[in-house]
């Protein structure tokens, strides 16, 4: 009996223990050890350069349309968003959404957060230095990303956004001192660099670290930021370009900042994502553009688009639904799952330093050469060559012309752009050229900004009023503070 009462109080003492054990770190149960649960401020920066390349690359119409307001694109069975219906969709409001909560709200934390990491006492001189770039990389792309909100839309939440729940109104700022606070702060960052120290290493998803690249590229935001105000303020321009070109921009297409995606999801192309993955055929070429590049024999069409059915280029009528077998489509080289998105490229700023000389800001070199360059490495960037660039150029269609010097400047920026339908949408609305109209089928004008998003008015209802007002009225064809023309 006693050997028995003894069994039964190890087994219950065994019990205890085993229960104890258990329940002591129940709390540590859903908690994976493998897993960094401190976010660091690098990661959040490859996050916003991932998410600011997807936003800008993405064809998928809920919030990325801007390869068809370019008139890059046709649509077949849905044409709405080439009628430029941007309210069917709340297409304003996804890409309101997208900038600030997954773009410039990123980068902003990945400041704060390194700022704390820069401050530990363990860290190395070299270190620290380190961070100083880091911080300041992440405050240009910060400001470069509230520009394209800016050039979207005018007047926007700036000082008092990204507050979270202690500010869900925030106010409206004017879009010209957003604009210049901006470019204050790129110029302010530029001179924070240090070539000599590190950066973000292979948390960098564009330049893998590369602080001198990261140099140049912020050179040649300033140069792009400071021409996109020389019609409104031609003396600030100057003096952004000379500053940014004497610093130095893009030399050639090994400067150019490119997000590489990979071939294996997520990682890949949002193009790939949305017109081969998802197995839709929503889009063809569109007319508008490969009836010029045919008009002017150019060379990147294959690399551009496909054959149509019967041989040689064809586009979809533009604003109208087209039978996708019909038409021509993007190549496949576009439609690569690696193919990088393209945040700037040295043909772009061979495009503004050759508008810099047509207008006598002074830049060295003349506006000729800085064309044929930007033309020269466009069409050898997508694979051609020098030899089909000179061809190209010596047509006489293709030729600079001084006398109209915007034409020539934006038809062949047009063309260049292709992919990048938001910095086209930039560009032919500051020079004028092409002269896209809105197809007869158009639910509106051709837009020279978007709408503020659906919810603002109920949401944010005083401060949207003040900014609806401030711009000249919450409409698509109410024209941004640089766009005078």
């Amino acid at each position: 009996m006693k050997v028995l009462y003894r069994s039964i109080v190890v087994l219950l003492v065994l019990l205890v223990i085993v229960v104890s054990s258990c329940t002591k770190n129940m709390t540590t149960l859903n908690v994976n050890p493998k897993v960094d649960t401190i976010v660091q401020g690098e990661t959040l920066f490859s996050n916003g350069e991932l998410a600011l390349a997807n936003n800008l690359v993405t064809p998928n119409v809920n919030v990325g349309i801007f390869e068809l307001i370019a008139q890059y694109w046709a649509e077949t069975t849905y044409p709405q968003e080439s009628q430029y219906d941007l309210g069917n969709r709340d297409i304003a409001l996804n890409f309101w959404n997208a900038m600030y909560r997954d773009v410039i709200m990123d980068f902003d934390r990945s400041i704060q957060l390194m700022r704390v990491q820069a401050a530990s006492p363990t860290l190395l001189e070299s270190e620290k230095a380190a961070y100083t770039n880091k911080i300041a990389i992440a405050k240009i792309m910060r400001a470069y990303s509230f520009s394209i909100l800016v050039n979207t839309f005018g007047d926007i939440p700036y000082t008092q956004a990204l507050q979270g729940r202690e500010n869900t109104t925030p106010a409206y700022d004017n879009q010209k001192d957003v604009y210049y606070a901006l470019l204050d702060t790129i110029s302010t960052s530029i001179s924070e660099l240090d070539l000599t120290s590190g950066g973000f290493g292979n948390a960098d998803l564009i330049y893998g670290g590369d602080v001198e690249k990261w140099y140049k590229f912020a050179n040649s935001i300033q140069l792009k930021l400071g021409m996109i105000i020389a019609d409104v303020d031609p003396e600030t321009a100057k003096a952004k370009v000379l500053t940014a070109v004497q610093n130095g921009v893009f030399t050639s297409n090994a400067d150019n900042a490119l997000l590489n995606y990979t071939t294996t999801p997520p990682n890949v192309n949002p193009i790939w994502t949305n017109l081969v993955q998802s197995g839709r055929n929503d889009f063809v070429a569109a007319n508008t553009i490969v009836d010029t590049m045919n008009a002017h024999n150019d060379p990147r069409l294959p690399f551009y688009f496909t054959e149509g059915p019967n041989g040689g280029y064809i586009g979809g009528i533009y604003g109208s639904g087209n039978r996708f077998a019909n038409f021509s489509h993007p190549s496949d080289q576009v439609e690569a799952a690696d193919f990088p998105a393209i945040i700037m490229d040295y043909a772009e700023v061979e495009f503004l330093l050759a508008e810099a000389a047509a207008r006598g800001m002074g830049v060295t070199g003349s506006a000729v050469q800085h064309y044929n360059n930007a033309v020269t490495a466009s069409i050898t960037f997508w694979g051609g060559t020098t030899e089909q660039a000179a061809s190209y150029l010596a047509n006489p269609k293709n030729q600079f012309d001084a006398s109209n010097w915007k034409k020539s400047i934006g038809v062949q920026q047009w063309i260049a752009y292709y992919t990048r339908g938001f910095d086209a949408w930039i560009s032919f609305r500051r020079l004028d050229y092409p002269q896209l109209k809105a197809p007869p089928s158009a639910v509106t004008p051709f837009p020279m900004r978007y709408t503020y998003p659906s919810t603002e008015p109920n949401l944010n209802s005083a401060n949207y009023t003040a900014a609806a007002s401030s711009i000249g009225g919450d409409a698509v064809t109410t024209k941004l503070f640089w766009d005078v023309h």
